[in-house]
This record gives structure tokens, C-alpha cells and sequence, in this order.
């Protein structure tokens, strides 16, 4: 990957932790994704007015990509609604780059060479360490030896599964935006796809009492749907100029990012584990660097 690449994928994962960390802000999950799908499809509509159309082989991949995003959104507000975001956010986005790796090498014959499989492993290692950390802290932290694992059973699954989904929309969407001729255009129409089903379902479900709902959290909620839609709109231009598993890797430190937003801004604990998770990432860039 070149220097240009890389600092477009690094300023993508930090804008991706600060919407993450906008949403887990709103205790109610539903109006946050809601607010978020909204402020990206505002973004979609406008973008597509000026980018150019996907070309007619983007499109399948367009709307495969668009319903795996609209899952993901549900197994995220899931996991955030299980467990604390500096958990569950290492973990969702620490699973996915090594199943990415798997599924470009699998459906598109992408395979990374010796330096840049090596730096997905050793960033993958520190990312997935973290995540662990985090578990067996909270499982071990009570003292009281009664079921604290099986507690964090269903936040785990959540996030997990948050994690698949990724890598699924990381590949399909790999594909896609190479064959749409146009990675605004791309971005546009995936926002604008995917951005009503949340909204949709909220309106439906809390009718009436949705407006006065909204109302308090609205500017947040709505810039973190534009931040989105620039952190992936970065992220796609990239899989347009690199392959997709040390994008995806790089793109996870994120989860670096998010722990520190969740130390300085939600006051909780960056630790020891997380400074050891960060020297392994920048060790992991270090060789998709040498490999590109």
C-alpha cells in the first residue's frame, strides 16, 4: 500500500471510531442508528446528484452489500445494548480482518504476499488480544464466580456476529466498487440503499412519539451519519488501489482509536493491554507498508 493509502484508511478509522462513539452516546439504540441511517442517506441523495451512476455490473454487489449493512447496523445496536463500547467495539471490528483475508483469497483470488499476510496476522494478534482482554476482565472482575461468563454469552454472539458481517460487506463491497467505475458513486447509492430501513422501522414502531424522541439527540445522531458516510467513502477509494485484507486490517485500528475516545471522553481505562494492542498495530502497518 503507498503512504496516500495508508493515511486515507488511518483518517477513515478514526472518523469510524468517533460515529461509533457518537452512537453509543444515545442510550436508545434504535433512535441512534435511526438518526445515523437518516444523516447517511441525507449524504447519499445529496452525492448522487453530482457522482457518476455505478456502471450495471456494481449494482447486484450494490444491494447484497446494502442489506449485509443493514445487519450489520442490527447486530451492532444489539452488542452496544449488551456490553460496554470499549468491548464490544474491539471485538466486533477485531474478527473481521482475518475472515477478509479468507473470503478475497476465497471469491476474488486476492492473495496478500508473505510481508502483507504477515502485517494482517500481527495487527489481527494485537486486535483480537485487546478484545479478549476486555472479556476475561469483565468475566473475572466480579469476584463472585457465578455465572459472569454466561452473562457475557449473548453480548459475545452479538459481536461476533457483528464482526461477520463486516468482513461480508468488506468483500462484497471490494468487489463492487471496483466494477462500479465511480467509488462516490458507489458510496452514494449504498448510502442511499441502506440509510431508509432503520428510519423506516422506527417510524413504523414508534409512530407519533418519534419526533419528540428525536428531537434531543438529532445533531448528534446526524452527524454521526455523515461521519459514516466519509469514513467508508475513504475506505472504498482505497479497495479501489490496494488489496482488500491489509485494508481491512488498517482500517481496524479504529479500534485503537475508539479505546482512546472511550478513555477521554467516556472515562474509561485505555490500560496496558490496549498500549500493547497499538505497538503490534503500527508493527502490522509497518509490514503491509513493506509489502505494498
Amino acid at each position: 500500500m503507498t503512504p496516500l493509502v495508508v493515511t486515507a484508511v488511518l483518517l477513515a478509522a478514526v472518523t469510524h471510531a468517533s460515529w461509533n462513539a457518537l452512537a453509543h452516546q444515545i442510550k436508545d439504540q434504535l433512535l441512534a442508528f435511526t438518526l445515523v441511517g437518516t444523516g447517511g442517506l441525507l449524504c447519499g441523495l445529496v452525492l448522487a446528484c453530482f457522482a457518476p451512476v455505478p456502471a450495471a455490473a456494481a449494482w447486484p454487489p450494490l444491494l447484497v452489500s446494502a442489506v449485509l449493512h443493514v445487519v450489520y447496523q442490527l447486530l451492532l445496536m444489539r452488542s452496544f445494548g449488551l456490553g460496554d463500547f470499549g468491548q464490544m467495539y474491539p471485538i466486533a471490528r477485531g474478527t473481521a480482518p482475518l475472515v477478509v483475508t479468507v473470503l478475497a483469497a476465497v471469491f476474488l483470488h486476492e492473495w496478500p504476499d508473505a510481508w502483507q499476510l504477515t502485517g494482517v496476522a500481527v495487527a489481527s494478534a494485537g486486535l483480537v488480544g485487546v478484545a479478549l482482554w476486555g472479556i476475561r476482565r469483565k468475566g473475572t472482575g466480579t469476584g463472585t464466580g457465578t455465572g459472569s461468563g454466561g452473562s457475557q454469552r449473548p453480548a459475545l454472539i452479538a459481536a461476533m456476529a457483528t464482526g461477520l458481517a463486516i468482513a461480508s460487506y468488506t468483500v462484497v463491497d471490494g468487489a463492487g466498487v471496483r466494477a462500479s467505475g465511480s467509488p462516490l458513486g458507489y458510496i452514494a447509492w449504498l448510502m442511499v440503499l441502506e440509510g431508509f430501513a432503520i428510519p423506516a422501522y422506527a417510524l413504523v414502531t414508534r409512530r407519533r412519539a418519534l419526533p419528540a424522541q428525536l428531537r434531543p439527540v438529532a445533531v448528534r445522531g446526524l452527524l454521526g451519519g455523515a461521519l459514516s458516510v466519509f469514513a467508508y467513502g475513504l475506505v472504498l477509494w482505497a479497495q479501489t488501489r490496494a488489496p482488500l485484507a491489509p485494508v481491512a486490517a488498517l482500517r481496524e485500528s479504529s479500534i485503537i482509536a475508539g479505546a482512546a475516545i472511550g478513555a477521554l471522553f467516556l472515562k474509561e481505562r485505555f490500560g496496558a493491554p490496549r498500549v500493547a494492542a497499538s505497538v503490534l498495530m503500527v508493527g502490522g502497518i509497518a509490514l503491509m507498508l513493506h509489502g505494498g
